[in-house]
């Protein structure tokens, strides 16, 4: 079915696409999120007892204050904040609704006559109508993050119900050997949870040492669990297989190292070596996007790609190198991305 036709479709409901739509809301655009799954899912995925680097005040958005009497907020302050953000602004949203394309009307097409640009094509995850939604737009901002695409090592039997890309929390590995392959932030700090939860933790990287980039209060305390023995480390190592036991044999990761292949015993291995953005959409929407950075064409200034009236907004901008964008330094693409869109509404008589 197809919808009026909207001032700006959003494809993302994380904090950048809620100030993104948030920032469309105060002006009068009417807008619309739509995400494959709940407000936020990418934080409602992180370690339960996560606390943000980042402090409060640069993670507000849309002038709603992040009023916490922390300096650093945790996971669950987080999402309550950024849940409030859309109820102040009463931004609509369309949940658990994939979008499968992003596709741009020709000039000629009838329903191109009010402005509309692009036909955005979504189905509700829980079932609806048979074609699903066709909701036509004036323009589309992509705000999709990264964090639902983690990177693989493409190894045989990394999809074992037992291999896990993501770490959530430390209780049920109580006892345990388990195995964290990384060598950043999130495998020095899972494999620290873990070890302090009681864990028998091995950590698997395939350089020699740990990245420079893990933060400067993790990098001690790290450090000091692997020189005492606490966390055995196992440096300039490759992940071959994960092997599941066969009642003759254990389950384990087998490696292969400065010595030689070697096996690590192992009742659950988590794999943090990051994340990769989903390109295909972009792609498919006209987008050009390079493919050894997965870095998509876009201006600085306006967040707009390379096809007329598609934006570009929070991380997606980064591609592969998801350490240079964060909320805090992505937080203004929201105002960039309404500013330039207004001015095109106007030029085009539209009302706004």
């Amino acid at each position: 079915m197809t919808d009026r036709t909207l001032d700006l479709v959003i494809v993302g409901a994380g904090p950048t696409g809620i100030a993104v739509g948030a920032a469309a809301v105060q002006r009068g655009l009417e807008t619309l999120l739509v995400d494959q799954g709940p407000l936020c899912a990418s934080l409602q995925a992180y370690p339960t007892d996560l606390i943000f680097f980042t402090t409060r005040e640069r993670l507000e958005i849309a002038d709603v204050p992040f009023s916490i009497p922390e300096v650093k907020p945790n996971r669950r302050q987080a999402l309550v904040y950024y849940r409030e953000v859309v109820k102040r602004h009463e931004v609509p949203l369309a949940l658990y609704e994939p979008v499968e394309a992003v596709e741009r009307l020709d000039p000629s097409d009838p329903r191109a006559a009010d402005g509309a640009r692009f036909l955005v094509r979504s189905h509700p995850a829980s079932g609806g109508p048979s074609d699903g939604h066709v909701r036509l737009a004036r323009a589309v901002a992509l705000a999709t993050g990264y964090f639902w695409n983690p990177n693989r090592l493409g190894v045989p039997g990394e999809g074992l119900p037992w291999v896990r890309s993501r770490y959530v929390e430390p209780y049920a590995d109580f006892g345990r050997r388990v195995v964290v392959v990384g060598g950043g932030n999130s495998a020095a700090k899972t494999a620290l949870d873990l070890w302090r939860n009681d864990a028998r933790v091995t950590l698997i990287h395939r350089r020699p040492e740990l990245k420079p980039t893990i933060k400067y209060w993790i990098r001690p305390d790290i450090d000091n669990r692997i020189a005492e023995g606490s966390i055995d480390a196992r440096f300039s190592s490759r992940v071959v297989a994960f092997r599941d036991g066969d009642g003759a044999t254990e389950r384990g990761v087998e490696i292969d190292g400065p010595e030689g292949p070697s096996f690590v015993p192992a009742d659950v291995a988590y794999v943090l070596i990051g994340y990769v953005p989903d390109v295909e959409l972009q792609r498919g929407a006209g987008v050009e996007v390079d493919d050894e950075s997965a870095i998509p064409a876009f201006e600085p200034d306006t967040c707009e790609s390379n096809v007329p009236g598609l934006y570009i907004a929070g991380t997606l901008q980064a591609g592969r190198f998801t350490n240079r964008l964060f909320i805090e330094n992505s937080r203004d693409h929201g105002e960039r991305i309404v500013a330039h869109l207004e001015a095109h509404l106007s030029t085009v008589g539209s009302a706004v």
